[in-house]
């Protein structure tokens, strides 16, 4: 990911914008796609497991999967807005001894970053401009299980995140969205070992589980 789309991360996820997307999730709990993959890695079994949520956002998945039994969770995020948000929300929850945060690009830290039994990416892949890198870098750390949801590769998902780009540009912000080929991410996927087990899709979204051996 570049330094541009580092900054533009930052700048659209910022404070203000993760507190509205916290509250929201005080009030009615995670969203469809982010319950989808974790009922998916769930069925596979995740009790005793550890986890790396990369781009964990306010903690939504790792909530779950913590309650589902795993073990510990590590965070990895290049937004300081979600990462104070996620810490905040683990206290609250009585989860802080259970999840260590890290703040940065996942991709120039990957190889300072130890596996983990179950590795995730709840709508990341969407705000990355290099998907080799990231899809590369986080599946070789999935010893077990590997869990991602990403835009759907249709005209109306590629239409969409088009005028998305276009009225960011014409805001000055150097954030972009991305509809990476599913045929791409699949591959990089299955390039390190790891088979489809499980998978969704929306209208927009579409959620996949993939398991080594």
């Amino acid at each position: 990911m570049n330094c541009c789309q580092c900054e533009g991360i930052e700048e659209v996820f910022n404070a203000e914008a993760v507190a509205r997307e916290l509250a929201a999730y005080r009030r009615t709990g995670p969203n469809r796609t982010t319950r989808w993959l974790a009922e998916a890695l769930q069925a596979e079994g995740v009790r005793g497991l550890t986890l790396l949520d990369v781009g964990g956002g306010v903690g939504a998945l790792q909530h779950l999967l913590l309650a589902a039994g795993v073990e510990q969770a590590l965070d990895v995020d290049a937004s300081q807005a979600y990462l104070e948000a996620a810490k905040e929300e683990a206290r609250r929850r009585g989860l802080e001894g259970r999840v260590r945060f890290l703040y940065g690009d996942f991709v120039k830290m990957a190889g300072l970053i130890p596996p983990a039994d179950v590795v995730t990416l709840d709508r990341v892949v969407c705000c990355y401009d290099d998907v080799e890198g990231l899809v590369s870098q986080s599946a070789a750390r999935a010893g077990r299980l590997y869990g991602l949801v990403y835009p759907r590769d249709t005209w109306w998902t590629r239409l969409g995140i088009r005028l998305l780009n276009a009225f960011k540009r014409m805001r000055g912000s150097q954030y972009r969205g991305y509809v990476h080929p599913a045929r791409q991410v699949d591959r990089l996927v299955r390039d390190h070992g790891l088979r489809l087990k499980q998978h969704r899709q929306g209208l927009i979204w579409q959620a996949a589980v993939y398991a080594r051996g």
